[in-house]
Parts: C-alpha cells; sequence; structure tokens
C-alpha cells in the first residue's frame, strides 16, 4: 500500500506518546510539528504528480509491485541516478531538505552489510533474512525510517570500550534467548519525532573489543523504553503575509534505557568488523544523497542571490555574475559528482590497499570518492553561500520591518515608499522576497540550517579522510615519475648503499671496542 499524506499523520496519531520537547511532552500532531509534517509529506502527495512519477514510482525487487523510491532498494545505476535526481526536484518544490532520505540509506547499507556478516557467520546468524522481512514491511506499508546513527561519543579522545560510561555509545547490555538488551543515545537524529521506525546503526570503525558497540537493529518510534527529547526548527508564523511554502524540521536525542529488541529486528550484533563497514556505507549512501538535495538547496540560494540583485537594481553589475558563476559551479560540480557516482556505482565497495571488492547481495553502492568529493566541496561552502546572499542584499534582511507595520494605516504607504529600490518591482513583491531572505539568513533556523549544511552526512574531515584513504594517489606519483624522467632503482641503490654502510660502521665500532678490551 502507498500511503497518502493523511494516512501517514493518522498514523503518527496513533502512536505512543514519547515525545518531549521544552521541558513538556507533546504529541506527533502537536502543532510545532506540523510544518515538518507538511515537508515530509510531500514525499506522499508527488507519488501520483506527473511531473513526480517517474522519479518516485518504481517496483519492488522483492515483490514487483510498484513502492515509493524512498523504500527502494537500488539495483541499478538508473536507481541511482533517479534517486539523486528525485531528491533534488522534491528539495526544489520545498526549499530545502526533504528530510526522508535517511531511512532509505540506512535501508541500503544494512541490506548489504546484513547480507556479508551472514557470509562470515556461516549460517549462525539470520541477520539478512530479518532484514528482508523487516524491509517487506517497509515497502508495503510505506513507512518512514530515521537512520538513528550518531552517538554521544562521551570522551571523544577514547574509542567506545574504554569510556568510563558504557552508554556514550549504543551497545548490547545483555544477550537472551529471544532478543538484545541496549542502551544508551543516539543524537542530531533528524525527523526522528515524525518518523514510524527507527534504524539504529553505529557510528564509526570498531575493535574487536567494541564488539558490544556493533549493533544495528529496528524499533518503532514510539517502542517501550524510547524516549526522544526533539528539537524543532521552524520559522517565525506569519500572519498577515505567508510564505508560499513554510518549511520545518526537527531533531531527537533519542534515549535507550535497556531497551529489548527481539531477534527477528537485529540485524548485526556483535560483528565488530561489520560494525565500522556499516558505519562507513551508511555515510556513503547518505553522502550520495546530498548530491540531489545540496544542488537543490544550490539552486535556491542562487535564485535568492539573483532575485536580491534585481531587487536591489544591481542586476547588471560584473561583481555580481561572477557571485553567480561561483554559486553555479559549486552547485553543479556537487551535482556532476554525485552523477559520476551513480554512473560508477556497482555492487562493490572500495577497501583500502586492495581496491574494489564485490559486496552484498547484489544491490548497487554509489562510487565513494565521487559521492564523498561532491558532498565536502557543497558542504564547505554553505556558509560562503549565504556571505554571497549576504553581500548582495545588504543590511535589509537584518532590519526589515515587522508584517503590522505594513499592515498599519499610517505606516503602510511610507513603508512602501522606502523600501523601493528598483521601480520595476511592487513593493509588496519586494518586502515579501526581504522576509524570506529574513527566514533564510537572520533567523535561528537559519542559522541552523547552515550547521546542518556543513556538519549533515559527516563534517568535511570525514568526506577528506575517506577521499585520501581510497584514492590511489600512489598510481598518480608513479605517473609523475615516469613523466619526470625518475628511476626508483637509484634511491633503493642509494638506501641500499646507506645500509651497507651503516652495518660496516657498527662492525667497525665494535672491533674497536673489542681492541681496546
Amino acid at each position: 500500500m502507498v500511503r497518502t499524506k493523511e494516512q501517514y499523520m493518522r498514523d503518527l496519531g496513533r502512536m505512543k506518546p514519547n515525545l518531549y520537547y521544552d521541558g513538556k511532552e507533546i504529541d506527533r500532531l502537536d502543532a510545532l510539528q506540523v510544518p515538518c509534517l507538511n515537508t515530509i509529506g510531500t514525499t506522499f502527495d508527488v507519488f501520483d504528480d506527473p511531473d513526480f512519477k517517474d522519479l518516485i514510482q518504481v517496483k519492488s525487487h522483492l515483490t514487483g509491485e510498484v513502492i515509493n523510491r524512498f523504500t527502494h532498494i537500488h539495483h541499478s545505476t538508473d536507481d541511482l541516478h533517479k534517486k539523486q535526481d528525485m531528491t533534488r526536484k522534491i528539495c526544489q518544490k520545498v526549499g530545502g531538505c526533504i528530510q526522508r532520505c535517511m531511512g532509505c540509506d540506512a535501508a541500503n547499507a544494512i541490506y548489504n552489510v546484513s547480507y556479508e556478516a551472514d557470509k562470515i557467520n556461516k549460517g549462525e546468524s539470520n541477520y539478512h533474512e530479518n532484514f528482508k522481512k523487516w524491509l517487506l514491511r517497509f515497502q508495503q506499508e510505506d513507512l518512514v525510517a530515521a537512520g538513528a546513527q550518531t552517538d554521544v561519543k562521551g570522551d571523544r579522545i577514547k574509542r567506545p570500550a574504554d569510556q568510563a560510561d558504557p552508554d556514550m555509545y549504543v551497545h548490547v547490555v545483555e544477550k537472551k534467548k529471544d532478543g538484545i538488551i541496549v542502551a544508551g543515545c543516539k543524537l542530531h537524529i533528524s525527523e526522528a519525532s515524525v518518523s514510524d521506525e527507527l534504524l539504529v546503526i553505529p557510528t564509526r570503525a570498531l575493535r574487536p573489543e567494541d564488539k558490544d558497540y556493533a549493533v544495528a537493529f529496528a524499533v518503532p518510534g514510539d517502542y517501550e523504553g524510547v524516549t526522544q527529547v526533539v528539537t524543532i526548527h521552524n520559522l517565525r508564523e506569519r500572519e498577515h503575509f505567508p510564505r508560499g511554502f513554510m518549511p520545518g524540521a526537527t531533531d531527537s536525542y533519542i534515549i535507550f534505557d535497556d531497551v529489548f529488541v527481539p531477534w527477528e529486528r537485529v540485524f548485526l550484533c556483535g560483528e565488530h568488523q561489520h560494525g565500522g563497514a556499516l558505519a562507513l556505507l551508511f555515510g556513503l549512501f547518505h553522502r550520495h544523497s546530498y548530491s540531489g538535495c545540496k544542488p537543490a538547496i544550490g539552486d535556491l540560494v542562487t535564485g535568492t542571490a539573483a532575485l536580491a540583485a534585481e531587487y536591489n537594481n544591481i542586476a547588471k553589475a560584473s561583481h555580481v555574475r561572477h557571485k553567480l558563476a561561483e554559486l553555479i559551479l559549486v552547485t553543479e560540480l556537487g551535482y556532476a559528482a554525485g552523477y559520476t557516482a551513480s554512473d560508477l556505482g556497482g555492487s562493490k565497495v572500495y577497501v583500502p590497499g586492495v581496491g574494489l571488492i564485490p559486496f552484498g547481495p547484489g544491490s548497487f553502492i554509489p562510487n565513494s570518492i565521487y559521492a564523498n568529493v561532491g558532498r565536502c566541496l557543497t558542504g564547505e561552502n554553505v556558509f560562503r553561500e549565504a556571505e554571497i546572499i549576504t553581500d548582495i542584499s545588504g543590511g535589509i534582511p537584518a532590519t526589515f520591518p515587522h508584517e503590522n507595520d505594513f499592515v498599519n494605516p499610517k505606516l503602510k504607504d511610507k513603508l512602501h515608499k522606502y523600501i523601493t529600490r528598483n521601480p520595476k518591482i511592487a513593493p509588496e513583491n519586494a518586502a515579501q522576497f526581504w522576509r524570506f531572505v529574513g527566514d533564510m539568513l537572520c533567523s535561528a533556523t537559519g542559522g541552523i540550517s547552515l550547521v546542518g549544511g556543513y556538519h549533515g552526512g559527516g563534517s568535511p574531515v570525514m568526506e577528506e579522510i575517506a577521499i585520501t584513504t581510497q584514492y590511489d594517489i600512489e598510481a598518480r606519483k608513479t605517473m609523475v615519475k615516469k613523466i619526470a624522467g625518475i628511476d626508483d632503482k637509484l634511491n633503493k641503490e642509494r638506501l641500499g648503499n646507506k645500509q651497507l654502510n651503516s652495518s660496516k660502521m657498527m662492525v667497525h665500532q665494535v672491533d674497536e671496542a673489542v681492541a681496546k678490551k
């Protein structure tokens, strides 16, 4: 069954209360969550829209039935391309993050890693079949899942098993005949408060002694023992001049207080090497998603900068053209990197020192280098993009009068007079635009979006590590040596002579010492 937005909200309304916001327990359909529900609800609204149908509708590899692509496992480069284009197009519609990719990305990562873990365990575990059963329901009921990865981490110098408090990373407290007991906290988990399910996965590479932290599982968002402390990111309410679309977002600290998880919902438990692989693979899928959403935000930023120049009547200034070109370059390079990651995708992962190796049951994984390049490039530019809009806009967004001033009969005409900079632009439209720019640059939510754009899916340093450890730098050095005419044999001979001379010196010193005795 493919759900409608109304059915999605109805199902959320039936969930048990376990959300807390600003010290108070709230319902999932609380008015504060409605902007977020409207944003993620768009992924249901556009399912039958002719403009989106080819991107969002796809056949399940499990059943052959048409499902929502946000619940799909990628099985071709076309799947990866369409996931990227679907994300960009829906994000353009809502003016920012569409918020449903985390569950899709986590599902694709678990699908592959659970299979590999079972292979290593030689039939002693049933992780992949467990996950496929969960996935079948995920697809047939058109569920929304949050990808719960980031741990609190405690003393960040120490690894999981070395922490003074073991709950600093979500971990297995006890294994029982019918399931496991887990404890800990996941934080920064986007849209967990409006998700049907929570997909919990490790956050980092793990050692053998960290095996209790190599755990992956799924539980409902309102599950017994699970508490969510929610932050809600809404823009200031408009009283007289509404936006065309009012977005919203939420994040949760998800606290697991000795939560029992039945084995059929467990997809990894103790396989430390696969815990690290799962963390990296989720990051890869999620960074590939950014190659859709971040270009969409780049489209929004470019349009805003161009309108700011037009409304300030400086659109023909040369510095404006240079800044617009810079925005376009970053936006489209980010998209191109993601497109290439899709095109070079396959059923393989990169292992440093080994190269690409087969991985998983045959689904498609985006190319890691290009997915990380695109995410790093666009993530590092979010504050530069805000700087460009600020430069072109001037100080207007920061000090713009409030809505009620524009409906006050004594002020309305005067304000319309004094905010007009381009005689071709109606003052009502100018006012609406500067309110929009104020939302983007000067609101709490705007600031949060910048931090999220920089860190979401992994900080740029994590992408740099992935890029430099997976890129074949030695092959490039060899290429340059050949062109430059460098002979490595000379280096080896020099090293050999040094070692020989060093050995002779040691023998001479020993002989001298013996002679003195």
